[in-house]
């Protein structure tokens, strides 16, 4: 098996483990950043990578399905404040809330 490029926004898995994202790769220095579901950070060097692969210990994967791993947001609380601000009087448009602009002076 080939050793998967690491592409951004791809999805992998390590040893059947946790699922991680390349968020970053600087081919001059070698370094590829991913990030976990749970938001932890890491580097990675490129050979590591490639002795992963050889291995047969890294391989890609689906991004997962829940996107909220790495967001600190409680699903019901972002249900409520949608709710009240909505309530306040903003407008909506396809799903999204926007406040209005009345006196914003972009020369300031």
């Amino acid at each position: 098996m080939a050793t998967p490029l690491p592409t951004i926004g791809t999805w992998y898995r390590l040893d059947g483990g946790e699922l991680f994202e390349v968020v970053a790769y600087d081919p001059d220095d070698g370094t590829i950043e991913i990030q976990y579901f749970d938001g932890t950070v890491e580097e990675m060097d490129r050979d590591d990578w490639e002795l992963q692969g050889e291995e047969n210990r890294l391989e890609e994967a689906e991004a997962p399905d829940d996107w909220s791993g790495s967001v600190d947001v409680d699903a019901d609380l972002a249900d409520v404040e949608y709710v009240s601000r909505a309530a306040e009087g903003y407008e909506e448009s396809r799903g999204q809330l926007a406040g209005p602009l009345e006196g914003l002076d972009m020369f300031e």
